[in-house]
Parts: structure tokens; sequence; C-alpha cells
């Protein structure tokens, strides 16, 4: 039976080297604790018997192939690869200084003339104001104009919005600029102008003014004098109440007085005289339907009816022209009742105003002129027995 096992052994141990599990230690049965050796007891050598088979035997590993990397190991060979690494980016680097060389200084890139420079989008502004940008450009090369800086020049130009400037190889550039869009006339003394929604006040001459039959109303208190935030908030107030009114006030205004920010003054043609009307800073849409519904009643009611003010929530107040008899204040009518409350107040003498008509017909000749004659006070023959009223008109 011992004989059996011990072939059983080999067998096996056999199989275990066919099937390659030599890289790993294989688990042994405990074996049985050795004899003394005759060597170790008596000094001499003692022959192999057969139960020393069943000793256990180590094996050795596999050697594994170890991976190298790409730069060798010596200091040669080092120096060697970061030597070619420099050269060959110094070589990148001359290459890339001989191509700047050679576009920054070659003929073929100079602007030889003004027909180089192309010019689109301008109808208002002429091309030689444009080009008086470009005037110490002509000859240098195109990659030595500084295009931000001509963009931002050519944004100082009154009617300019926007400006793109691009180079067109070899030797032109490309001008695009986007022009304001005049948004109402505006008055400065007897002058006459146009101003963009940006406040930007705009010249153009009073023949080709007329050629372009522009049909804006007129637009006070936007000066040269102020500041261009100043003017930009002013025509933003603007803005709001022509779009408040869906764009109607625009065909029926003759003049928008924006002098006070707080209050938006409107001159509106009705029944051949102008008719001032107060529309506060908010609330425009409501204020002008209730405007339009109320004023056919009050035309009828009160005939020489010449201001309404809609400035309040619950009442509107209504002023009378002066009649030729009369001295002192304007006289207002009640139009719920016929108690009125009796304020004493004393105004100004109101200033000659046009109409969009004149405003049309005055541009040919670059100012507006008056096509009404003041109407002129006559002094008192005797002092009134009772001051002056304004009456309210209650809207629940």
């Amino acid at each position: 039976m011992a004989k059996v096992e011990r072939q059983f052994s080999r067998a096996a141990a056999t199989l275990a080297d066919e099937e390659g599990f030599d890289d790993v230690f294989r688990s042994h049965a405990v074996s049985r604790p050795r004899p003394p050796s005759s060597f170790q007891e008596t000094g001499s050598v003692r022959p192999l018997e057969e139960d020393d088979d069943e000793l256990p035997v180590l094996r050795t590993r596999r050697r594994v192939p170890v991976k190298r990397g790409p730069l060798p190991r010596g200091r040669l060979g080092r120096i060697l690869v970061v030597g070619g690494a420099l050269g060959i980016l110094s070589l990148v680097i001359a290459a890339c200084l001989a191509v700047h060389s050679f576009f920054m200084t070659d003929a073929r890139f100079r602007i030889d003339a003004a027909s180089s420079i192309q010019v689109l989008g301008n109808s208002q502004v002429t091309r030689p104001e444009l080009l008086s940008v470009f005037g110490g450009d002509i000859g240098r090369n195109i990659f030595h104009v500084p295009l931000a800086l001509r963009r931002a020049e050519l944004e100082q130009l009154p009617w300019v919005e926007h400006a793109t400037v691009m180079r067109l190889l070899p030797n032109q550039l490309r001008v695009s600029v986007i022009e304001r869009v005049p948004v109402a006339f505006v008055r400065a003394g007897n002058q006459i102008g146009l101003v963009d929604k940006q406040g930007v006040l705009l010249n153009m001459p009073p023949t080709m003014m007329a050629a372009k039959r522009y049909s804006f109303p007129v637009v006070t208190g936007v000066t040269p004098q102020q500041s261009a935030e100043d003017r930009a908030s002013r025509m933003r107030l603007y803005a709001d109440f022509m779009n408040s009114t869906g764009g109607a006030a625009s065909s029926q205004l003759s003049e928008v007085d924006l002098s006070d920010p707080e209050d938006v003054r409107v001159l509106l043609p009705s029944a051949g005289s102008d008719l001032l009307v107060h529309f506060g800073s908010e609330d425009f849409a409501a204020r002008w339907q209730r405007l339009e519904e109320k004023l056919p009643g009050w035309r009828r009611q009160y005939p020489r009816l010449a201001g309404v003010d809609l400035r309040y929530q619950r009442q509107t107040v209504l002023e009378m022209a002066k009649a030729a008899d009369e001295a002192g204040a304007p006289v207002a009518a009640n139009a719920a009742s016929a108690h009125a409350t009796a304020t004493v107040s004393k105004q100004p003498a109101r200033p000659v105003v046009h109409s969009r008509s004149s405003t049309q017909k005055s541009l040919q000749h670059g100012r507006i002129v008056s096509t009404r004659k003041p109407v002129t006070k006559p002094k008192p023959t005797r002092k009134p027995a009772h001051s002056p009223a304004i009456h309210r008109d209650t809207d629940g």
C-alpha cells in the first residue's frame, strides 16, 4: 500500500508540472518529522531510504520579464533625448518667427489706396466721413492696423451705432456699419434735428429731412447740454409712453415735453387747437384710454377746453382757455355737478406751439416756425368780482 501511494504522489506531481502550476507554491501535506540524519549523529553520510521520497520539494518561480520605459537608463541616452527635443522646439520657434516676419513686412500686405477699404451699410453717414478714421492707415501693412481702436473711433460718429472692421487678404479692409434710427424730432430753440432711442442727437440737412418724409412728434426737453445718460433716460421714458399707447399716439401727437421726468406732457391737436395733456410718469396705457373715452364729451361740454391733467387716480383736472374779456387763471367747469371749488391761482401765458403740419412745412427751412398768432391779453377794464376756479371731473 505504501508503494502505491508513492507512485500516485509522483504521478500527481508530474501532472501539476504539465498543467503550468509552477508559478505558485503548491500546498503540501504535513510530513512526518524526519528522523535525525546519520550525518548529524555520526558525522557520516546516510544512504537515502524509500521513505525519503515523501519529503516536500521547493520549486522555483518563473522569471517575469521587466518592462522598460521609452527613455534609456543611461546618462548619455537621456542627454541625447533632451537635446533632440530642444532642437525640434527651436526649429518650430524659428519657423513661426519667419512666418510672422513675412506677414508683417511683405509688400503684398500693404494698403495701397483708399479703394482698398470697402464700406458697407452706410446711408446717412458718407464714405469720406468713414474713411477719415483710416487716414493714417493708407500705405500701412494690414496687420499693423488696430481693428479694435478703429471700430471704437467709428462708433464715435453720431450716425454710427455699431461698426465691424475686418482684414481681407492680401491687402484690403472691410468696414460694415449699422446706423442709428431716428424716432423723433428734437427742438432746440428754433432749430430742429433728430434723436434716436438712446438719446443721441442726429443732424441732417433740411432738404434731406424733408425728402425722407419723417412723421414723428417733436420732443422737447432733450438738449445737447445734458449728459448722455440723462438724454438716454428721457428717451426711455418717451419710448415707454409710445409703446404703452400701442402706437396710436404717434399719429396724433404734436409735441412731447420731457423737461420734467416725473410728468410727460403732450400737445394733442383737437378741434383746431392744441390740447395740453399731463400723463405723469406711469400707467400710460390706462390714462390714454381714459382720454380717448372722455375727450369727445369734454369737448362738447367745454368748448374752451385747453388742458387735461390725468395724473390723479380718481379725478381729472380740466383747464379752460382764457377768454378775451377775462384776466386771471383759466376757468373750468365741473362735469359731475354745478358746484365749484374756488382756488386762487395765476398762470403764465402759454407759449406759442405748432402743429405737426406746420412742422413738416418748416423742415424745408431748417427751423420751426409758429403758424398761430399769440393771443394778446387786453387790459381788464374792471377788477373781477370773484376769483377764477378750477373744477375737477370726478371719475369715481
